[in-house]
């Protein structure tokens, strides 16, 4: 059996996989990820006797989207990454009540880095578990949008669904 097509699709898997998140340092980190584990597998099984190369790069690719791709969602969740669209911001969270929103904190306005960026009010978002603050920072908003969304709850269903950030 050829082990090359089982590889490529490996490997196309693992750079998706931790794209799980829309986020836009998730899906980064998911491509740049699979791409240097790739590269890094492709070296170790190169050099472990010449013939592991292919296998090595397809593991590789896997555990190197997987950690990228879970790292920028990091970023993501702790920049409170603003969303293009409702349907990208709508998170998986549904509660049959809502968690009570804590009291807003003050923010720090620091001095407009560009003509460009827009001030973008510290807000709560929801995590699933507890609300976690984000910092009031700027923003260059994504080309063609003018209106910041801030996070929210919409009840559909019957149950409580969170709405991210987003731009529309």
């Amino acid at each position: 059996m050829n082990s090359k097509p089982i590889t490529a699709i490996a490997i196309l898997a693992a750079l998706c996989s931790g794209c799980v998140g829309t986020g836009p340092n998730t899906q980064n980190g998911a491509v740049a990820g699979g791409a240097l584990g790739a590269l890094a597998g492709a070296i170790i099984g190169n050099n472990s006797g010449g013939r592991n190369a292919l296998g090595g790069a397809a593991i590789g690719a896997i555990a190197g989207a997987i950690a990228g791709g879970t790292l920028g969602n990091a970023v993501d969740n702790q920049q409170g990454t603003i969303y293009r669209s409702e349907y990208e911001a709508t998170s998986r969270i549904a509660v049959p009540q809502m968690p009570p929103a804590p009291a807003v904190q003050a923010d720090y306005v620091t001095p407009q880095p560009t003509p460009s960026a827009v001030w973008v009010a510290g807000y709560y978002n929801f995590d699933g578990y507890s609300y976690l603050w984000v910092p009031g920072h700027w923003e260059i908003p994504p080309p063609s949008v003018t209106v910041f969304v801030r996070p929210h709850w919409v009840y559909r269903g019957g149950q409580y669904v969170f709405v991210r950030a987003y731009w529309r």
